[in-house]
């Protein structure tokens, strides 16, 4: 959630900071702040708003060649000057960064205060400077694991103090933190992305893990004053594909990269003479995978609904029973984890705290748990016993699209190599992969439609509430249309099996909700057209997403979006693209901020 950077080199702190915390600006945040010093004064600055507003306060002189900066997401307090990042000790020597939550942090407040330290936050995290301050000797790093030793809860932190302008202190424990190396300079941050337009060199940390970085070295040891030796890995992502490449918005470049994204997702792992899908990071072989009896999918949002559409493909194709579990809600529960039972933990950042925490809870009771994530060096790929990555490339934008279709891709070909171990024939295999290798073409048909669902956004933005209709694997796809429109457009909307209408949403029908029904040419056709004519008979008005050609349909429906016909398996490809459209454009109908909607977080790593 949080975004934070750490600087220490030759350059001005203040610009690689600001620069920095604009590349996290998809994060998620409310208010920024920077610290900068020099050697002879710590000068924070910082205030609620954006980056540009940041900017606004920092003094075009601000000099400093070292310094933190931060982009806070407002959790333990309002939305203030005061409660924005860094923090700093009464004696302003000391200034620190936090992104997590303090469990603990009234008992260390309480104690704090016994001891005669003031209180000017509403925050958790002013507690840490406080313990540093209180633990300093002289010794940064020292200071830093004494305090947090008697800290519970999750922190990625940096903290520098005022008379040692070539020395920052980071540490993590569930919340991210890498370290970027460059010549004659260092960098600390939550996210690749703060990073990749100054160095490719990384070191990613672990849990309880301490970084000390000065501008020509690093040294790493865990809280337990271990010392450890990191590998130093490589950045794949371009610098270019973290800009809008000539798009108005991230979440609109990230829609039509899809016809590129899936086949990324796909390319080097399918095996056309066996007629199924190679999957190495598995790290499972044939007899193991033989083995698996069931499988479970942990996730959280959109990657919730990518698992509900593969479960349902999963069951049909493979003939594995296959469920999908809400990560936040799994391991509080006390979960039974069984027996030749493989589970799936889905994230797109990586980071995802919930489905993470799920992911060490399925570990610790001998449970195998593969990660499907985007993000390279994040935690859950880590942790994981195995898995997948996407290779989307970055997404930026706070809603998720291109990861949607990767997820199911990735998760579709876990499923092609199940379903050939059982009894999927070979002519079966390659029809699906033949199948699979149309959609690039078949996704940029769909994108082709982006006008007419402009124009529709422009009729029905006006609208307080949707409904989003399917059946079948579409049931989830309408759940994410719902969940897209709401996060960027602020319209309220609900998902339903188009079947449950007469069992009590059909009494919202009124003449401000517009129902939007998933129509696809499959076995259920007909019984989600009985559904949108109880709709009609209401005096509803029904908008369908239908395979092109089909004049039935558009016989009933008040506007139809046509998508390409294609293998019923991979309709949930075409039908979620102008869902996407349709969302993004009814936001900038409604002048919303596409790509960081309010409230909401690109990697929630708080639960």
């Amino acid at each position: 959630m949080c975004g934070i950077v750490g600087y220490c080199g030759y350059r001005s702190a203040a610009e690689v900071l600001l620069s920095g915390l604009k590349r996290l600006e998809y994060r998620g945040y409310d208010s920024a702040g920077i610290g900068l010093g020099d050697g002879k004064s710590l000068d924070v600055y910082k205030t609620k708003g954006k980056i540009k507003d940041l900017r606004e306060h920092v003094p075009q002189e601000a000099s400093g060649i070292i310094g933190i900066g931060h982009t806070r997401w407002a959790t333990h307090g309002g939305v203030t000057d005061i409660n924005a990042h860094p923090h700093m000790d009464t004696d302003k020597k000391i200034a620190v960064v936090h992104n997590g939550i303090i469990e603990n942090y009234m008992p260390l407040k309480e104690m704090l205060i016994g001891e005669g330290y003031k209180f000017i936050s509403e925050t958790d995290s002013e507690v840490l400077i406080h313990l540093i301050s209180k633990f300093y000797t002289g010794d940064l790093e020292k200071a830093v694991k004494e305090a947090l030793m008697l800290v519970k809860g999750t922190y990625g932190i940096i903290a520098f103090h005022k008379d040692n302008p070539d020395q920052l202190v980071g540490a993590r424990n569930g919340s991210p933190l890498v370290l970027g190396i460059g010549e004659d300079e260092m960098f600390l941050a939550s996210d690749v992305s703060a990073l990749v337009a100054y160095t490719k060199r990384v070191v990613y940390f672990e849990d309880h893990e301490v970084v000390t970085i000065s501008k020509t070295d690093y040294s790493t040891s865990n809280i337990d004053n271990e010392a450890i030796n990191k590998e130093v890995e490589n950045i794949s992502w371009e610098l270019e594909e973290m800009e809008k490449g000539g798009y108005d918005f991230f979440m609109l470049k990230e829609i039509h990269e899809q016809s590129q994204s899936v086949p990324r997702a796909y390319q080097g792992r399918i095996d056309e003479e066996m007629a199924t899908a190679k999957l190495g990071g598995l790290n499972m072989t044939s007899r193991e995978l033989l083995d698996v009896e069931r499988v479970k999918i942990v996730a959280a949002g959109t990657s919730y609904h990518a698992g509900l559409v593969a479960a349902l493909q999963m069951e049909s194709m493979a003939r594995i029973p296959c469920s999908v579990e809400l990560a936040s809600e799994f391991r509080y529960r006390n979960p039974v984890v069984e027996k030749n039972t493989l589970y799936f933990a889905l994230s797109q950042s990586g980071e995802t705290i919930d489905t993470l925490y799920a992911m060490r809870e399925i570990q610790r009771k001998g449970g195998r748990c593969l990660g499907v994530c985007n993000v390279v060096g994040s935690t859950i790929p880590r942790e994981s016993d195995g898995g997948v990555y996407l290779h989307s490339g970055p997404e930026i934008a706070v809603a998720s699209t291109k990861a949607f279709t990767s997820q199911i891709t990735a998760l579709y070909l876990f499923t092609l190599n199940m379903a050939r171990m059982r009894d999927l024939s070979t002519e079966g295999g390659l029809r699906f992969i033949k199948a699979l290798k149309e959609l690039p073409i078949q996704l940029e048909k769909a994108l082709g439609d982006s006008e007419h669902i402009q124009a529709l956004a422009k009729k029905y933005a006006k609208y307080p509430h949707f409904l989003f209709l399917g059946r079948g694997i579409n049931y989830p796809v309408a759940l994410e249309g719902a969940l897209k429109l709401k996060e960027v457009s602020y319209i309220h909307a609900e998902g339903y099996s188009a079947a449950e209408i007469k069992h009590g949403p059909i009494a919202l029908i009124n003449e401000e909700t517009p129902s939007l029904f998933l129509v696809a040419d499959d076995h259920l056709k007909e019984k989600v057209i009985s559904n949108m004519k109880e709709i009609k008979a209401r005096d509803g008005m029904v908008i369908a997403v239908a395979v092109e050609g089909d004049k039935e349909v558009a016989g009933i429906a008040d506007d139809v979006i046509y998508v390409p016909r294609v293998d019923p398996a991979f309709n949930p490809f075409v039908m979620s693209i102008p869902l996407q459209l349709f969302s993004y454009y009814c936001a900038i109908e409604l002048g919303r901020d596409v790509d960081q909607p309010r409230n909401l977080a690109k990697s929630v790593t708080v639960e």
